[in-house]
């Protein structure tokens, strides 16, 4: 579609797509649902996953009834729709992917894949699906996009992709894929989006220069350290326009700067505000690629964007910050998951997972009669409310209805589109459609909701907005150094540590309890107004069975390296602090890393004690490594300890330090 065609339909709300006989062309492998839903091809039925339940709901669109249930593998995520009706459902708990045949409501075939598989996405022609998981099965520092023929269901190539990929998009004219990678890029500057030529297999473009993009004018204000950078974390999706020429991919731009406020209860130091938008050290925002030809980002200068409506000037694309239209509604957006564009390329939807609620803004502009960007510096035209544990949209073919799944609540929200031009507006109808039930204990349940809640204001302050996910990616971290007032601080994993073994908390160590550390967390940083009994252990037993993410390397039958690569930790004096089932000794540690002298130098505790030992469970997926980030890679650390400082790695030859390596990587 041109951009003569797009300024006619300016006027139009998003999903009103009938106000206009223009529908853009499209390349075929656009899928008019994200995440956890999809539609049959004539919108007679949806297609729900529910991950607790294991199952595939199926829907009668027209009745609202539940038709089927089909159960598929092991933590179920996505599904996607072919253009004959092949259903393809990703499981994440056990390397598969479910293939199902429309009316048959049973698994045809299982499809072998990577670790954690994700994202999902089919060719234009229909003939090739690409599946891409977070790690490969023999190498946990690099994921995968995996190619299958339709026809035949057989792998047609394998190919490694970059660290922890999330989302995939087929673009241009059907010949290229994208890939999101959730937390890390090159250099280490976050999130990022990598290039596939799907004709020859092979890695295109690695590094698109978003960061630098997003921080242009980092050096202009001869401010050093001192001034905020932002660095794009959590990128889960990739939303394709129908004519494939333009993907979004959701993030959460993170704060580099320091965090000079001190914790405190009046807002909590994550409120510290900040240009375009930026509400809070964690705020959620939108990355727009142009994939046309060479995938070119389209991001703001946050770093310059010191007024609203900054940046505004002559640029077609949203703004890279969402934010309501009004400061001081109550409204808020956090943890930006999935999304989709409507059928004609003009409106792009938004599924914030954190915030419970989905933002609708225009493809392709930042004026009109429906939005004032010069004034409220935000291209969001409307934000409509939907349950818990939102990951999964999925719109009609005429633009005039959506679906959102709720996996907390197991329930479909059904939105729908009316009035006409400015005056449209997008409406939940308030009769949510139930799918399943609660499998977990209720108060695992219940303390899953407190995690993923950035609304709760027992958990964060309305100046705030952050969720304890918002920072710790899935249950687990997101590779991202922040800068507190008591020194740079990365983000610990949670995931499988048995948090309620391993007293006390904090990189310092100073908190005796878990509840200590959530009272801090939550009330100081968070500026929550604190939980009571109840909600407090709801909140510790949710942390404290989160699973692991699968380790390929993880077996009951080591490798002879991996057997040799013990013995080296065990020679090397590694297990006097990491020691017993779960690798730590739960005691403080100075292993040379103790920073004195910059501009945001390490305080408190550790300046006498050292850093808090950590668990190595799972280490292997959890890079960058110390408590600064400084060490990208375990082979880093291993191979530069200065004075032995971490360990007696001086005494190990290369050999046994590439073992020692390896078996960490297995744990």
């Amino acid at each position: 579609m041109n951009q003569l065609k797009r300024t006619m339909l300016v006027g139009a709300l998003a999903g009103a797509a009938v106000l206009s006989a223009c529908t853009p062309a499209a390349n075929g492998s656009a899928n008019r649902g994200s995440g956890s839903l999809a539609l049959s091809t004539d919108d007679a039925l949806l297609y729900a996953v529910d991950t607790d339940n294991q199952i595939l709901a199926v829907v009668d669109t027209s009745t609202h009834q539940k038709l089927a249930e089909v159960k598929v593998g092991k933590g179920p995520t996505r599904v996607l729709v072919g253009a004959d009706d092949t259903i393809y459902v990703t499981n994440r708990g056990e390397r598969t992917v479910s293939v199902i045949t429309r009316g048959d409501w049973a698994v045809a075939k299982t499809l072998d894949v990577g670790i954690e598989p994700n994202g999902l996405a089919l060719t234009p022609d229909g003939k090739t699906l690409l599946v891409v998981s977070a790690t490969s099965r023999t190498q946990v520092e690099t994921g995968t996009l995996t190619a299958f023929d339709t026809a035949t269901l057989a792998p047609k190539w394998e190919l490694n992709v970059g660290n922890e990929p999330r989302g995939v998009a087929v673009v241009g004219k059907g010949d290229r894929a994208v890939v999101s990678l959730l937390k890390t890029g090159a250099g280490g500057q976050g999130s990022q989006v990598v290039e596939v030529e799907l004709g020859n297999a092979r890695l295109g473009q690695t590094d698109l220069g978003l960061y630098n993009q997003a921080n242009a004018s980092r050096d202009s204000a001869g401010l050093g350290a001192a001034f905020s950078t932002f660095r794009p974390r959590a990128m889960n999706d990739l939303i394709v326009t129908p004519d494939g020429s333009r993907v979004f991919a959701p993030v959460v731009w993170a704060r580099e700067d320091a965090i000079g406020r001190a914790p405190s209860s009046a807002g909590g130091y994550y409120s510290a505000g900040g240009p375009c938008n930026i509400g809070s050290v964690a705020t959620a925002g939108i990355v727009t690629v142009e994939t046309a030809s060479t995938p070119t980002p389209q991001v703001d200068d946050l770093t310059s964007c010191f007024t609203v409506g900054t940046n505004s000037e002559n640029k077609d694309y949203p703004a890279s910050t969402l934010a309501p239209r009004a400061a001081g509604s109550g409204e808020a957006i956090q943890g930006p998951t999935v999304g989709v564009v409507d059928p004609t390329g003009t409106w792009l939807f938004v599924v914030n997972r954190e915030s419970q609620n989905v933002a609708i803004m225009p493809t392709w502009r930042r004026t009109g009669g429906d939005l004032d960007f010069n004034r409220t510096g935000t291209s969001v035209r409307a934000l409509v409310h939907v349950g818990a544990g939102a990951d999964g949209i999925a719109l009609t073919r005429d633009g005039t209805r959506a679906f959102v799944y709720s996996q907390f609540d197991h329930q479909i929200d059904v939105l729908v589109a009316k009035g006409r031009g400015d005056s449209a507006e997008v409406v939940n109808l308030g009769t949510p459609i139930k799918v399943a039930q609660d499998t977990l204990p209720a108060d695992l349940a219940a303390g899953r909701r407190l995690f993923f809640d950035a609304m709760d204001t027992r958990m964060s302050s309305a100046l705030t907005n952050v969720a304890c996910s918002t920072c710790h990616l899935e249950g687990r971290e997101d590779g991202h150094v922040w800068q507190f007032p008591d020194g740079p601080r990365q983000t610990p994993a949670l995931a499988g540590r048995h948090l309620l073994k391993t007293a006390p908390y904090h990189w310092s160590g100073e908190f005796t309890t878990l509840e200590a550390f959530n009272v801090h967390t939550i009330t100081e940083r968070m500026g929550g107004s604190g939980l009571d009994a109840t909600a407090a252990g709801n909140l510790d037993a949710f942390l404290d069975q989160l699973p692991f993410g699968e380790n390929p390397l993880k077996t009951a039958m080591p490798t002879e390296a991996v057997a040799r690569g013990r013995a080296a930790f065990e020679r090397a004096g590694c297990a006097g602090c990491h020691t017993g089932e779960l690798f730590t000794n739960n005691l403080n540690a100075d292993v040379g890393t103790l920073n004195r002298v910059s501009s945001n130098a390490d305080n408190g505790p550790v300046m006498t004690r050292g850093f808090n030992v950590p668990s190595l469970l799972g280490v292997g997926r959890t890079a960058p490594y110390l408590h600064d980030g400084s060490q990208g890679t375990l082979e880093d650390r291993i191979f530069n300890n200065p004075s032995d400082r971490h360990g007696l790695t001086s005494a190990l030859s290369d050999q046994e330090k590439s073992d020692l390596v390896l078996f960490l990587k297995s744990l």
